[in-house]
């Protein structure tokens, strides 16, 4: 014989039900007059013969349904047996906010990027939601299950939003370069377009972030490259430092150690000095070259003697170059 349920209410210590319904399964039936209680963080959708009734809101309800007491199924029994025919349930609705619900791309999304062109690109993120028309959700996403929680509708979720922000990243975004400062944009356009589609849902949503957009290693690797190009700034006081300091090492490691040891020392070093020789005079040369037309007419004859005097100093040129650039110098003072 069925059971005949006079109190009704469900508490969920996991805090990842979204619907419970009772009675879950099996035989038992709501008695006439039986006393539903439904908390604030709930709502109780009524079902009787399989159709939605009513939505009840937090309190101490009073059921009436076509099930008669005890007494009644002896007069029923004729009919239909020893189990009533009428059938009722209810169903209580989560109002909690659901929070942390992570998503991310099963597979990368191809990005018409305008510096590297076709990369793909994967997304994670997380988001927060809420069932908004209890009535909605109930018929259009749950149907006759009896338990339903969260992670059962993540996957659903996860794919309406890879579908919109794909959509989203090639109308909003144009190069990887921009990524930094645009997540909070990306967000909130995201949230915007798919709570349109949640809407339908019977959902909403409170939160949504993405939290990272990330390229291939080979992409990563030209944008590190990119990176390092413009901390440099001037390529040219750049390479200057860098031929200085290669002739500075060259020199301290000819002079380190003794017998064969310094005297191969000494060789590398010469001869990454004389390396050095031939390169820095065509450095200087373009250095000049592409500086002369800037400040050919501001810098000053003494000005060019000085440079001069430092080249000399750092046995870059001879004292024979020094002494013919000089003359041509004194004469313009």
């Amino acid at each position: 014989m069925a059971k005949l349920m006079e109190v009704l209410e469900f508490l969920d210590n996991s805090g990842d039900l979204m619907i419970k319904r009772v009675p879950e399964s099996g035989p038992t039936e709501i008695k006439w007059g039986a006393q539903l209680t439904v908390r604030e963080s709930q709502e109780a959708v009524f079902f009787r013969d399989g159709k939605a009734l009513d939505v009840f809101k937090a309190g101490r309800h009073v059921l009436q349904t076509q099930n008669v007491p005890l007494i009644g199924k002896w007069v029923t029994s004729f009919g239909y047996g020893k189990d009533s025919p009428f059938r009722a349930e209810v169903y209580f609705v989560s109002k909690s906010l659901f929070a942390n619900l992570k998503w991310g791309t099963a597979e990368p999304i191809l990005f018409r990027d305008s510096e590297f062109k076709m990369i793909r690109l994967r997304s994670f993120g997380m988001l927060s939601i809420q069932i908004a028309d209890s009535m909605l959700f109930l018929n259009k996403i749950v149907g006759t299950r009896g338990v339903y929680r969260n992670d059962d509708i993540q996957d659903y979720l996860k794919n309406i939003i890879v579908s919109k922000l794909t959509n989203i990243l090639g109308d909003e975004l144009k190069t990887v370069f921009d990524m930094p400062g645009s997540f909070d944009d990306l967000s909130l356009i995201t949230k915007t377009v798919l709570q349109q589609e949640f809407e339908g849902l019977g959902l909403i949503i409170h939160d949504f972030h993405i939290t990272s957009i990330s390229v291939p290693p080979e992409v990563q690797d030209m944008i590190d490259q990119r990176s390092g190009m413009s901390a440099i700034g001037d390529m040219d006081e750049f390479m200057k430092y860098k031929v200085a300091m290669s002739i500075d090492n060259a020199s301290k490691s000819g002079g380190e150690g003794g017998g064969a040891g310094g005297a191969m020392g000494a060789g590398m070093g010469a001869g990454m000095g004389m390396g050095m020789g031939f390169m820095m005079p065509q450095m200087i040369q373009q250095s000049m070259m592409s500086g002369s037309g800037n400040n050919q007419d501001s810098e000053s004859p003494m000005d060019k003697l000085k440079k001069l005097k430092e080249l000399l100093d750092l046995g870059v040129i001879s004292q024979e170059e020094f002494d013919q650039k000089k003359v041509k110098l004194m004469k313009q003072i």
